[in-house]
């Protein structure tokens, strides 16, 4: 054999050796990001900055949060984009039980569509901007903050309404209808922001909102996709059409809803909405929830079929609100009213106050499940209930889970209630709805322990 063939068959060999190494790398995740898409890049970086420590876990009302809103604001302008809500985000506040004013905002975002007919028209997506915050442990005389960096929840629906954003801006000349992207601050306090957005902010054309699309925890799509609209046939009906369309992946139509979210502002306001997540998972609100557990491959592929189904909406005809078969399945009695709207508001021990309920009643017999102690399970759910004319606690149920040990929990307190002096409105005494927030969070002391933290 002459020296140029021994030439080319050691570069064969070497060529050959490469490749397998490469291979190897790739498999390892080393090469990973040379392989990526656009669009996977992009989400990467997304999550890289909203779930860093940095942002100390954009707990509601926190420097963290406003600026994870920073950070949207200037990527969708950056997508030609029109943000709405200016620099600050549309800010809003809340009275908190110590007297102080927790301060949020939400940030609202602008695609015009082409139909001077639907153009005032609008389709909404949303997505949740916060998340739990830190957690300060001391064991053995040693302080450490944990953060909920909360990658999955929900980093990952952030990052996929931005990317969807971009799509939008850039396909624009499909939308028949506008399209609004907002990200929802102090969701994780009963929906703050979408109520806010809803009932304050966008008040005055919220009768022109077609449509909502929430976005929630969509980073484990190999473990399953989900669509939820509360059994609204319309909204279903545009998920049957995209089954005969060429898709990357499709959601399982669920009538459980997977988890409470901003979506049940719209469905309050009669706005027919679907929720698509990938649904709980095992670091769900623990700061186990890191980057790491996310697949970004999976998100692209829902991304690409929300986006469809996000155009069919903005194109199609306007589905309707049908309150007999949406949330639920239960009608609303109409003779019930806000606690706030009473003219004298329902009084628990004298007092007309929400947090005395939670301080002398809720916090004093609430016992955490041992085994969420032990697994670190902390977070907030919501609880709805309506307290009757004769001041009884009725139709207690939870509207935002965190576990359902930590739920059923809550419940339980609740409807333990002792009677409530009732409310009156006009001079009569009338059924009053609440919304509390119960807030399970831990402790460590030298011991090691976790406790309840009151």
């Amino acid at each position: 054999m002459n020296n140029r063939w021994l030439s080319y068959l050691f570069s064969a060999v070497l060529l050959l050796g490469f490749g397998f190494g490469a291979s190897a790398q790739y498999r390892d995740g080393a090469l990973q990001s040379l392989y990526d898409s656009e669009t996977v890049a992009a989400m990467k970086e997304h999550v890289g900055y909203l779930a860093s420590y940095a942002l100390e876990g954009r707990k509601a009302g926190s420097e963290g949060e406003r600026l994870a809103a920073e950070y949207v604001t200037q990527v969708l302008e950056s997508y030609d984009v029109d943000v709405l809500s200016g620099k600050d985000g549309d800010v809003f506040g809340m009275a908190q039980a110590e007297g102080d004013t927790l301060t949020s905002r939400n940030v609202v975002a602008f695609v015009q569509g082409w139909d001077r007919s639907l153009q005032d028209r609008y389709i909404v997506v949303g997505a949740r901007l916060d998340n739990l915050g830190m957690a300060r442990l001391v064991q053995d005389g040693e302080s450490r903050d944990m953060v909920y960096v909360g990658a999955n929840g929900n980093a990952s629906g952030l990052a996929m309404l931005l990317e969807l954003a971009r799509m939008v801006s850039t396909n624009r000349i499909q939308c028949r209808r506008s399209v609004l992207f907002v990200a929802f601050g102090a969701s994780s306090l009963a929906n703050a922001g979408s109520w806010y957005f809803i009932n304050r902010s966008f008040a005055k054309d919220a009768g022109a909102i077609d449509a909502m699309v929430n976005l929630d925890m969509l980073g484990t799509g190999y473990a399953g996709f989900y669509g939820f609209s509360g059994s609204n046939a319309d909204m279903n009906s545009y998920a049957a059409r995209l089954k005969g369309t060429l898709q990357p992946v499709f959601p399982e139509i669920v009538a459980e809803e997977p988890y409470p979210s901003d979506h049940r502002s719209f469905y309050a306001a009669e706005i027919p909405s679907m929720f698509f997540t990938t649904g709980r998972y095992p670091q769900h609100n623990s700061w186990n929830d890191t980057p790491d557990i996310l697949d970004y491959e999976w998100m692209e592929r829902e991304l690409e079929y929300i986006f469809s189904y996000t155009v069919a909406l903005a194109n199609g005809e306007k589905p309707l609100f049908r309150p007999e078969k949406a949330g639920d399945g239960r009608r609303k009695d109409p003779s019930t009213v806000s606690y706030f709207e009473c003219d004298a508001r329902p009084t628990f021990l004298g007092s007309a106050q929400p947090e005395t309920f939670l301080k002398k009643w809720v916090y004093q017999y609430l016992r955490y499940p041992a085994d969420a102690v032990s697994e670190g399970v902390q977070g907030n759910v919501v609880v709805d209930f309506v307290i009757d004319e004769k001041g009884k606690v009725t139709e207690v149920e939870v509207t935002r889970g965190v576990d359902e040990r930590l739920d059923a929990e809550a419940l339980r307190v609740v409807k333990a209630s002792p009677a409530w002096k009732p409310g009156r409105k006009g001079g009569k005494k009338v059924r009053a709805r609440l919304s509390i927030t119960v807030e399970f969070r831990l402790e460590k002391k030298g011991s090691g322990k976790l406790k309840l933290k009151k």
